[in-house]
Order: C-alpha cells, then sequence, then structure tokens
C-alpha cells in the first residue's frame, strides 16, 4: 500500500476531532488529482506535444491525453481540432504515490521555495496550485526535454469548505506558506 495511503489512514481520527466531525464517513478525503498542462504555444509542433506528453506521462506514472481544442477562436489563433493541452487524473494508488513524490521529493527541489499559496482553494475545498518547470521531478531528465514549461495541479478533495480541505492537506504534509490564510 502507499506510504501516503498509511499516512492519511493514521491521521484520520486526528482529523475528525480538529474537525468536529461526528461521522467518520465525513472525514475529508483525496478524491483525485489532475495535472494539467496548457500547450497553446506548442499548437503547431507535433513533435513538441508528442514531448510534453511524456514527460507529464512520467511525472504521473500514468498515460496523459491530449486536450484538443473544441471550438475554433481566432483571437488566439486556435482553430477546431487543434491540441491545447495536455491532462492526467489520478485517482486511488496512482494519485497517493504521486502526492508522495510531491510533497517530499519535488517542491522542495525548487528554487527559493517557501511553500505553495494558501489562497488556492476555490471554496468547496479542492486546491490548485501552479509549477514553474517538469525539472523538479527527479524522474526527468534533463536531456529528454524539449522546452521547458509548466502545469498546473489540481488536489480535490471530498472535504465541503476550505478549512476542511485545508486541514487535510496540512496533516498529510503539503507544505502551505507561513502567515494567514
Amino acid at each position: 500500500m502507499a506510504r501516503m495511503k498509511d499516512k492519511y489512514i493514521a491521521l484520520k481520527p486526528e482529523l475528525q476531532a480538529d474537525l468536529g466531525i461526528k461521522n467518520p464517513m465525513q472525514i475529508p478525503a483525496l478524491e483525485k488529482i489532475i495535472i494539467s498542462v496548457g500547450a497553446g504555444f506548442a499548437m503547431k509542433d507535433n513533435k513538441l506535444i508528442q514531448n510534453i506528453e511524456d514527460t507529464i506521462t512520467t511525472i504521473a506514472g500514468q498515460k496523459a491525453t491530449t486536450v484538443i481544442a473544441k471550438k475554433s477562436v481566432a483571437g488566439f489563433k486556435v482553430r477546431e481540432g487543434m491540441p491545447v493541452g495536455i491532462r492526467v487524473t489520478l485517482r486511488g494508488e496512482k494519485m497517493y504515490n504521486f502526492f508522495d513524490r510531491l510533497v517530499s521529493m519535488a517542491l522542495p527541489r525548487v528554487k527559493d521555495f517557501r511553500g505553495v499559496p494558501r489562497n488556492g482553494f476555490d471554496g468547496r475545498g479542492n486546491y490548485n496550485f501552479g509549477l514553474q518547470e517538469q525539472l523538479i521531478f527527479p524522474e526527468v531528465s534533463y536531456d529528454s526535454i524539449m522546452q521547458i514549461h509548466g502545469m498546473n495541479i489540481t488536489v480535490v478533495t471530498s472535504a465541503e469548505s476550505d478549512k476542511a480541505g485545508f486541514a487535510l492537506l496540512e496533516k498529510m504534509g503539503m507544505p502551505f506558506t507561513k502567515g494567514s490564510n
């Protein structure tokens, strides 16, 4: 079983007490993690799109998919059917493994890292944040990438509120910035 899942199971009673939850089924949990890359800069370069897809697949440990434009938008020079991004949704064991690697290996490698911002919650307990480059993950080799790109990571929880989502992620080891919420 994943190390992070064991950690979550161990901290469930503490989380239940801190949040004042009576029903153990209402204790917040991680549901899924979505990693996405807006690749509009690479629309016309299929090799670069494939390289980004391969990189995200390596990071996630699961096959990433290319997102195709549904509509044409002249202002962005996007035509229907063009590749505009890459995404992968992780659940279960792979989600816990990725979260473990993210908080224990990748985030500490960010230059001048002071924690992830606290204001990335959406009002329903889900958390969004962006990373500037894919090189912070140890499994990505510098020689294999064609262009440095960032990514957006969304952590979807079963929490009802931002307070409960924050408590869950903080107890699971997410390094939030110090200071007020």
